[in-house]
């Protein structure tokens, strides 16, 4: 059985900044590009069951200058709806609401079409993905080009947990993380890993 290769892409002016990025497509910064570059090494000449990316330009960039190919976007990875959190810090958050924490207090609803998500309504679409991804991982590796919160929520769901407890797996920009089995349950075996460089 294969593993689950989670990437984060690489980093945005709003990533590098704090501030919740869902549906604002904003491109990586040349340091998101050369951290999607540096990936290239760790998938040379590896076979992959299935690589799938969230529908946002800047995974779907990574995926492409990480050198993965034939990836296929997925609507259910796209990022956490942050409603009308979109394009602000907590830093900023916390001045009105200073014991605002997201995964136990979701988003209050944004613009039409983004009323926010909770936790749980992520891990719906994370299990949903995870649904995909079982059917290939017989076939070997699958690799999952998304970002932070929901990879986050995707591995607290793989490992049976609850999808708030998406909060215990930090996630940098442009890291490779492995999500593989040991006597048959799922465990984390690589987390946050830097291309060496």
């Amino acid at each position: 059985m294969g593993d689950l290769l989670l990437v984060r892409h690489g980093e945005t002016e709003w990533s590098r900044s704090g501030r919740h990025t869902s549906w604002t497509d904003l491109p990586l910064t040349q340091r998101g590009e050369e951290q999607a570059k540096s990936l290239v090494p760790l998938f040379a000449g590896r076979p992959f069951a299935l690589v799938l990316t969230s529908p946002l330009g800047r995974a779907i960039r990574t995926a492409e200058l990480a050198g993965l190919t034939g990836a296929v976007s997925d609507p259910d990875m796209h990022e956490w709806d942050y409603g009308a959190y979109e394009g602000i810090a907590t830093v900023d958050i916390h001045l009105t609401r200073p014991d605002w924490y997201l995964w136990n207090d979701g988003v209050p609803a944004g613009p039409d079409g983004h009323p926010g998500e909770s936790a749980d309504q992520v891990g719906e679409r994370a299990d949903r993905v995870l649904a995909r991804a079982e059917k290939a991982l017989g076939d070997g590796d699958v690799v999952l080009v998304a970002h932070a919160h929901f990879l986050r929520v995707l591995t607290a769901r793989r490992l049976g947990l609850p999808a708030a407890d998406g909060r215990l797996f930090q996630l940098g920009t442009g890291t490779l993380s492995r999500l593989s089995t040991e006597h048959d349950r799922p465990v984390v075996s690589e987390w946050n890993t830097l291309p060496p460089g």
